[in-house]
């Protein structure tokens, strides 16, 4: 019997024709996809789109680290409370039942298209953002500075967005693209909140991610706690740490109670919130961090993340 001999047919002839085509057709063929612009099955699209961005065989058959598990979960666990939890404007509601409506930031309101957008009616400073995808985020910070032809570009491209996919986060697949206008959250000092993002295993919070320096020219940094609220030497690859972040807030302690009761009966989710003069907002659920396919260093947290996975029956 082949070591191959598991894999289904129709993904098994997909993976060999991928193999044996030029490498330019092959990088065609994977943006064509990623697009949504072309058929290709689900799971042979996750393999090649994990190789890409790791370097690494994606593992689901046994999985073991936490990225296979993602991988796993994208595949085989289809909640059918997940697409409304991953909706920006639709999972208000669920938050308000579980947690109340106070944690929530407030909007300005919801819109199908740019032009119903009534602008001389919004205050100096907001946040659009689209509801059903990830990084269709524009900031204004002063109405009369804003650019508003590089804005409704970017927020217009964002609604034409397959976030489903980018890197089959099934969640996303039918999601209706609407735009959300939010308060822009702003301490008493003029600066951006931090984001605050707990990581949920059924339930119980193991490690908190701190992302700062959002605006900055350097990128974003990011910064491990644990539930101990000791700092812990992690990295995302791709980001640095923050040297001046070496604690977590007081209020860190509400946020994990709150990110509990938000992921009960959930085999994994990140739940993030902001900290703005002392209030807490919920930001949003992430089920697949950075696509399922992005690593910490040193290798040695993948594996741990990933024991901390319990895989469910299996849901399609």
């Amino acid at each position: 019997m082949s070591r191959f001999s598991f894999i289904p047919r129709p993904v098994k002839d997909t993976i060999l024709r991928i193999v044996r085509i030029p490498e330019k057709t092959k990088w065609k063929i994977y943006r064509e996809a990623s697009l949504g612009k072309i058929p290709f099955p689900d799971k042979a699209f996750q393999k090649w789109d994990y190789k890409i961005h790791t370097g690494r065989r994606l593992h689901l058959r046994h999985p073991v680290t936490y990225q296979d598990k993602l991988q796993w979960l994208k595949y085989y666990y289809r909640n059918p409370a997940y697409p409304q939890l991953v909706d920006k404007y639709a999972v208000r509601s669920w938050v308000t039942d579980k947690i109340g409506e106070e944690y929530l930031c407030p909007i300005y309101g919801v819109f199908d298209k740019w032009d119903d957008i009534d602008f001389t009616k919004l205050p100096d400073q907001f946040v659009l953002k689209c509801t059903h995808d990830s990084g269709s985020v524009v900031i204004c910070k002063n109405k009369e500075q804003f650019d508003f032809v590089q804005a409704r570009e970017k927020i217009e491209t964002g609604l034409t967005r397959k976030q489903f996919y980018l890197s089959r986060e099934w969640p996303y697949k039918n999601l209706k693209p609407r735009i959300i206008c939010e308060k822009y959250l702003v301490d008493d000092r003029g600066t951006d909140s931090p984001d605050y993002k707990l990581f949920c295993f059924d339930g119980e919070v193991k490690m908190i991610q701190i992302n700062s320096e959002r605006s900055s020219a350097t990128g974003v940094k990011s910064n491990f706690f644990s539930i101990e609220k000791k700092p812990v030497a992690i990295k995302e690859k791709g980001y640095d740490n923050n040297p001046g972040i070496t604690s977590l807030p007081a209020i860190s302690d509400e946020m994990v109670v709150l990110a509990q009761v938000l992921s009960k009966n959930m085999p994994h989710v990140r739940v993030d919130f902001n900290c703005v003069n002392n209030h807490i907002y919920f930001g949003e659920m992430t089920f697949f961090q950075g696509g399922g396919r992005l690593l910490f260093e040193p290798d040695e947290w993948n594996y741990k993340f990933g024991e901390w996975i319990t895989l469910p029956q299996k849901m399609r």
